[in-house]
């Protein structure tokens, strides 16, 4: 199975919602062994390097908060970004 993701919806020219890009984010780090190893242990290198040949679109701010993070798990990792309130949580009607 092939899974391809439309460009547009994550790296169009238009700028990316944050929270979409920590989603892409985090994807990536439950779906990489690797990945998740640098994003826990450097958060920054993590996001300057990208996965799967993209880039994340985050901005200075975001990027820093990101990288400020310590933790031992992607859980932990996970809970610490959502009390950053990155994350725009429109409620649903």
């Amino acid at each position: 199975m092939v899974t391809s993701f439309q460009e547009s919806n994550l790296t169009g020219p238009s700028r990316t919602r944050p929270e979409q890009e920590l989603s892409r984010l985090l994807t990536a780090a439950v779906i990489s062994p690797h990945f998740r190893r640098l994003l826990l242990s450097n958060p920054a290198q993590a996001i300057a390097s990208g996965f799967g040949g993209e880039a994340f679109h985050l901005q200075g701010e975001e990027q820093q908060q990101l990288a400020a993070i310590q933790a031992d798990d992607l859980a932990d990792f996970a809970l610490q970004v959502s009390a950053l309130r990155l994350f725009s949580v429109t409620p649903q009607r």
